[in-house]
């Protein structure tokens, strides 16, 4: 049975064409009266980030998701999140959901690296005792133990991206879904992040999609990859056969 089960789903945006830095005054009297005729919609367009998206994803599988910039990865992986709501269509999850999206997602920037830590496990339904019993690993794999009592407002992008990757791969999160953010990291600790992945995938049958323009490292960890081009899948299948015909047009 799917973990995740993705059915038309399309994501609109309303977009403002208009150029102006200010509003005058007789650019305000004429929005008010074009409200009074019902026309209040004008000067705006839509523009649809996904557009009826449909696939599945099995338990403990690794899927890779591709694509340019603009193609709609991030807007995908931030409605599975709930970061955002569907325009249309449903999504279907079964387990916790553990999301790595942009740095410092999900952290109180006025709370310690420490307090985070328990913040972050609170969010994902772990008890105080589930918690404590990970913690001495997620500090030691976040390699920031010398900051833990630090508010993390004073952290460095990439010791962000080290304690929320060590929080989302150790609180035990059903699935885990990764955006780009993992680039920001050193390489050290990209290599190291990626072996993580491997052995959550092979060793604790947990599943991950995993977003990233480094083609290796997608074809490295996943099964299957999503490739997405203005909203669309334009392939999804075998991670080689989907990325070597990418890497190829992309030449």
């Amino acid at each position: 049975m799917a973990v995740i089960k993705v059915e038309n789903l399309s994501k609109r945006y309303r977009i403002s064409r208009r150029q102006d830095s200010y509003l005058t005054l007789r650019d305000a009297l004429a929005r008010s009266y074009s409200r009074l005729l019902g026309k209040s919609g004008q000067g705006r367009e839509d523009f649809l980030a996904l557009d009826n998206i449909n696939f599945s994803v099995e338990p403990g599988e690794a899927l890779g998701v591709i694509g340019k910039n603009g193609a709609g990865k991030s807007t995908l992986l931030k409605v599975l999140s709930r970061i955002t709501p569907p325009s249309s269509g449903q999504i279907i999850i079964s387990g916790r959901v553990g999301s790595l999206l942009e740095v410092g997602t999900g952290f109180h920037q006025e709370l310690t690296g420490r307090e985070n830590i328990f913040f972050n496990g609170a969010i994902l339904g772990m008890s105080r005792q589930e918690i404590v019993r990970k913690f001495e690993q997620i500090v030691d794999f976040s390699g920031i133990g010398q900051f833990l009592d630090t508010p993390v407002k004073h952290y460095s992008s990439g010791m962000c991206v080290r304690l929320a990757f060590a929080v989302a791969a150790h609180l035990d999160p059903d699935i885990l879904i990764i955006d780009e953010v993992l680039a920001v990291g050193d390489i050290d600790f990209q290599k190291k992040s990626l072996a993580k992945m491997k052995e959550i995938i092979a060793d604790e049958k947990r599943t991950i999609l995993f977003v990233s323009h480094d083609l290796k490292a997608v074809e490295e960890l996943c099964s299957r990859v999503l490739w997405l081009e203005n909203g669309k899948i334009k392939r999804m299948g075998p991670a080689r056969e989907v990325i070597n015909e990418y890497a190829g047009e992309e030449l």
